[in-house]
């Protein structure tokens, strides 16, 4: 079994196509399956009166994603063998997307948001649905919206909307909670930077998916924030979750293959000392 890895790019691209495909390609070295944009636009994501008070906040355009590169993003995603992905911000965006994203991805403060929600469902394609900082009735209605426009197995993600998350507040027990309240398949959606929880989401609680915020160098404009992992740490944890999910087995107590050289050197049970009486013998014959 191998948990699919999702890196979010964010706003981390800078508006540079070619560090874009960086983005994928290093994504896909590391063992990632999808990689995953974001397309808003500044002045359809805030409210007038929040742009007016806090005028910073339009600084965030140098931060939006050129409508021109998704086609090429598609099929740069394509060609490395990961999926497409993108998280749309306004209603339109879910049209401009669709001829391109394998899934869609809804964020976690646009949970409450059913006429998008409903538009990405109506397209017949998958959707993730974070849930930071939602309460289960505000979790189930959405996932109810998803379903009863066209989506009929979202995927949510339990995540902690802080930046970074402080891992003693992951509550990654929330996992089997949301799986048992909706029916849905529930991964994690990390923001800890902390390679033990993605371990203990995955290992313990059963995550379907993994997704987490990467940037390429510690150079992109999210980084300094804390929540984003660099190319080579990602790597690590994708390479041991697979090592222990190799190591699982089939649940026979039976000897392996590696074993079977020392069978004969067990202590006898006539004398208690090693190797087995057959194994003296053809020591003392050779």
């Amino acid at each position: 079994m191998n948990v699919p890895f999702i890196a979010e790019v964010s706003s981390n691209h800078a508006q540079d196509l070619q560090r874009s495909f960086d983005f994928i390609d290093r994504s896909a070295e590391v063992g990632c399956a999808v990689v995953k944009f974001q397309l808003f636009k500044v002045e359809s994501l805030f409210s007038p009166e929040a742009l007016k008070s806090k005028p910073d906040l339009l600084k965030r355009k140098a931060w939006e994603l050129p409508l021109d590169f998704l086609p090429r993003l598609a099929d740069r995603c394509k060609s490395r063998g990961v999926a497409f992905s993108c998280t749309p911000f306004y209603l339109e965006a879910v049209a401009e997307l669709a001829p391109y994203v394998d899934f869609y991805k809804v964020a976690s403060y646009e949970l409450m948001w059913d006429d998008l929600l409903a538009a990405c469902a109506a397209t017949g394609k998958g959707v993730v649905l974070s849930t930071g900082m939602a309460t289960m009735e505000e979790i189930v209605h959405a996932t109810d919206v998803l379903k009863k426009n066209g989506c009929a197995a979202p995927t949510l993600l339990h995540c902690t909307s802080a930046y970074p998350t402080p891992y003693q507040e992951a509550n990654l027990a929330a996992i089997e909670t949301l799986r048992q309240a909706t029916g849905c398949a529930v991964g994690w959606s990390d923001h800890t930077v902390q390679p033990g929880v993605i371990h203990r989401a995955v290992h313990r609680y059963g995550a379907s998916m993994v997704e987490f915020h990467i940037d390429l160098d510690g150079q992109g404009d999210e980084y300094a924030a804390g929540h984003c992992w660099l190319p080579d740490q990602i790597g690590a944890v994708i390479r041991d979750l697979s090592i222990g999910f190799g190591a699982e087995g089939d649940g026979v107590k039976a000897p392996v293959a590696s074993e079977l050289p020392d069978r004969l050197w067990r202590a006898d049970p006539s004398d208690g000392l090693r190797p087995l009486l057959e194994m003296r013998a053809r020591l003392q014959a050779a």
